[in-house]
């Protein structure tokens, strides 16, 4: 069974371990957890699913029990740094996907999830900006409960495609279910759920200027896009965010 790593290679958010990583140790990491044949999962951890995991014990298990979990929102790598943990930078799946198509010419690589228009407009936008990329295939699952006859052609028709790499975009927490449930059947295959990455590189979504991420305002600037959508997730996870940690130096403090 994968187990959680050891401690001193992950630090504490709410309930959540996630690694002390940055953009370029990830990535290597992929390439040597790829050299072992044994497969894995890789989770984009932000302030929506520690806050999430807080209630939800299935999505604790699946972070917490990662090949890595890295610091996907600003607030996680800032936390890092505010306890002195010096060998952490932010991971957002959108920036990463990009850098590991180029950090790693020459894998294979396999889109799951959103619609087949966005995985069309995806495919086709990595292709003009990383030529001769090596895609094994794409797929965009039926909306809803799969059921698991229908689950088992489909991991059967991701693994005839023999990918290095699967890259998963269900959004969260379908996405991180999903890499729980099916790894260790797509193994050697190495996942990762990024979620909106899928949207913005096929340019479905207009994505924050770099200024404004790099103060940490991603969010704001997602929610302004669509408050309708987002004002739950946003406002409510970000104060309970603020919250549990407060709540958690009280009782450390006290006990």
């Amino acid at each position: 069974l994968m187990t959680t790593q050891k401690k001193p290679s992950r630090y504490q958010v709410i309930d959540c371990w996630i690694s002390r990583i940055s953009m370029d140790t990830a990535a290597q990491n992929v390439i040597r957890q790829m050299a072992t044949k044994e497969g894995g999962y890789v989770c984009f951890s932000n302030v929506h699913t520690v806050v999430t995991a807080r209630r939800d014990l299935r999505l604790r298990e699946i972070i917490n029990q990662s090949f890595m979990s890295v610091p996907d929102g600003k607030p996680l790598s800032v936390l890092a740094s505010l306890r002195g943990i010096k060998d952490v930078a932010q991971v957002a799946g959108p920036d990463f996907m990009p850098y590991f198509l180029e950090f790693a010419r020459g894998t294979r690589h396999f889109f799951y999830g959103s619609t087949p228009e966005t995985l069309d407009g995806l495919v086709d936008s990595i292709k003009r900006r990383f030529p001769g990329i090596n895609i094994a295939g794409s797929y965009s699952p039926p909306f809803g409960h799969i059921p698991a006859h229908q689950m088992l052609e489909i991991i059967s028709l991701i693994k005839q495609s023999v990918p290095d790499i699967i890259w998963v975009g269900l959004g969260a927490p379908k996405q991180e279910y999903w890499m729980g449930e099916q790894w260790k059947h797509l193994r050697p295959a190495i996942l990762m759920g990024v979620g909106a990455a899928f949207d913005f590189h096929a340019g479905k979504v207009k994505r924050a200027p770099r200024w404004i991420r790099k103060m940490g305002f991603e969010w704001g600037y997602r929610f302004f896009q669509e408050p309708s959508r987002l004002w739950k997730r946003y406002l409510v996870t970000n104060f309970l965010f603020i919250w549990y940690l407060v709540f958690n130096r009280i009782t450390k403090r006290s006990s």
